[in-house]
């Protein structure tokens, strides 16, 4: 990766941690569930509203952590609207694979989705910042089962 594109990643990873999308609670959720890291204590309260045809029209969060969790919660909040749970399952399959050095699975995925992934997986580099970065993603997974509170340890 050249360093020009790094430092792009990084200029991403930082805005969205300072200025987090869909920091909020909306509504009309109809789902949600509470994600702890104990290990540096990020946590997230994570709201999704799922509509009949199981398609997620609106997904929101609050919590404090480091800034690649709020990034991370922050991005997925972006690519989650309009896709439905088994395409929210993909997506965090596909980050999962890129945070942890493996080669994800890239069929289905858009290039712009596809980019924001890319932007934290450089915390493959750094074994313990992969929960932080998975974190908003493992809390989707529980709340889209109905599970109320999910930690990483």
């Amino acid at each position: 990766m050249s360093d020009d594109l790094r430092d792009l990643y990084q200029d991403l990873i930082l805005d969205h941690g300072k200025h987090p999308r869909n920091f909020r609670i909306p509504t009309n959720a109809n789902r949600e569930a509470l994600g702890h890291n104990p290990l540096c204590g990020d946590k997230i309260d994570l709201f999704v509203t799922v509509d009949d045809n199981g398609v997620i029209k609106d997904v929101a969060f609050q919590g404090s952590g480091c800034a690649i969790s709020v990034a991370s919660a922050s991005m997925m909040t972006e690519m989650l609207k309009g896709k439905t749970a088994a395409e929210a399952a993909h997506l965090f399959d596909y980050l999962h694979a890129a945070c942890t050095g493996h080669k994800p699975d890239a069929a289905g995925i858009d290039e712009d989705d596809a980019t924001r992934i890319e932007a934290l997986s450089g915390v493959r580099d750094y074994p313990i910042r992969v929960k932080c970065a998975t974190l908003a993603w493992h809390t989707l997974q529980a709340a889209l089962k109905n599970e109320k509170k999910i930690s990483t340890e």
